[in-house]
């Protein structure tokens, strides 16, 4: 079992910037992930990261404006969100499975430990 928590979330206009964090709680080294779900929208992948920080993915919505990081001595994790707008507004999720390698931006995969959620809203 992973015990997952975002933090960071709020409002800012368009063009600015925030920076998410997540703690997972793991005996072992962990692969982790972002996630967010618009209003009225399924929820969709972001950014991805492997367990050795090595490898990562993006969503093409977000390429060249967000990055994700990982700090494993402090089993935190990151997203740092730069030149935001107004259809970055979502909940965004932070989620961790014990799978080594890059995971799927797929929300659907049964391998992730999920976060309650962080409101981010960009106002134009």
């Amino acid at each position: 079992q992973v015990h997952v928590v975002e933090s960071g979330g709020g409002s800012v206009q368009a063009g600015g910037s925030l920076r998410l964090s997540c703690t997972a709680s793991a005996s072992v080294t962990i692969s982790m992930a972002w996630f967010r779900q618009p209003p009225g929208k399924e929820r969709e992948g972001v950014a991805a990261i492997d367990s050795y920080n090595v490898s990562t993915k993006y969503a093409d919505s977000v390429k060249g404006r967000f990055t994700i990081s990982k700090d494993s001595a402090r089993d935190t994790l990151y997203l740092q969100m730069n030149d935001l707008k107004p259809e970055d507004t979502a909940l965004y999720y932070c989620a961790a499975s014990i799978h080594s390698g890059l995971p799927p931006l797929d929300a659907k995969w049964g391998a992730w430990y999920w976060g309650q959620g962080t409101q981010v809203t960009v106002s134009s």
